[in-house]
């Protein structure tokens, strides 16, 4: 298991995700082209999988979309940019995924934006 698979703890296949959001699978593959979920090969069997703590509620978590733009922008990668949203920061007092999850967009997205200078 990669540290990046370690440090998110729980994955869900494309098609979890799709039944999760009530959606097709086609429809997630949208949502991962567009930017509103990331996706990486992970397991045994190199599965397509999401963080499950990308969805909260029945819902893709709402500011993930802009977060995961702004780091892409700044030339993170996929595994980079969920490697940076699932590692622990003391000035936050947890992680920038569990700050988005509290609604705290304001502040991930300010972080985010600096990582491109």
């Amino acid at each position: 298991m990669s540290n990046v698979e370690n440090l998110v703890g729980e994955w869900l296949p494309l098609p979890d995700v799709a039944r999760l959001l009530d959606v097709s699978i086609t429809k997630v593959h949208s949502l991962i082209d567009e930017r509103s979920l990331a996706a990486l090969r992970v397991g045994d069997r190199k599965i397509r999988s999401v963080p499950a703590e990308f969805i909260q509620d029945g819902q893709v978590v709402d500011s993930l979309k802009g977060t995961i733009v702004v780091l892409a922008d700044a030339g993170y990668s996929d595994e980079d940019l969920i490697v940076w949203l699932f590692t622990q920061d003391e000035s936050l007092r947890g992680r920038p995924i569990d700050a988005l999850r509290e609604g705290r967009k304001t502040e991930i997205r300010r972080r985010a934006q600096t990582l491109a200078w």
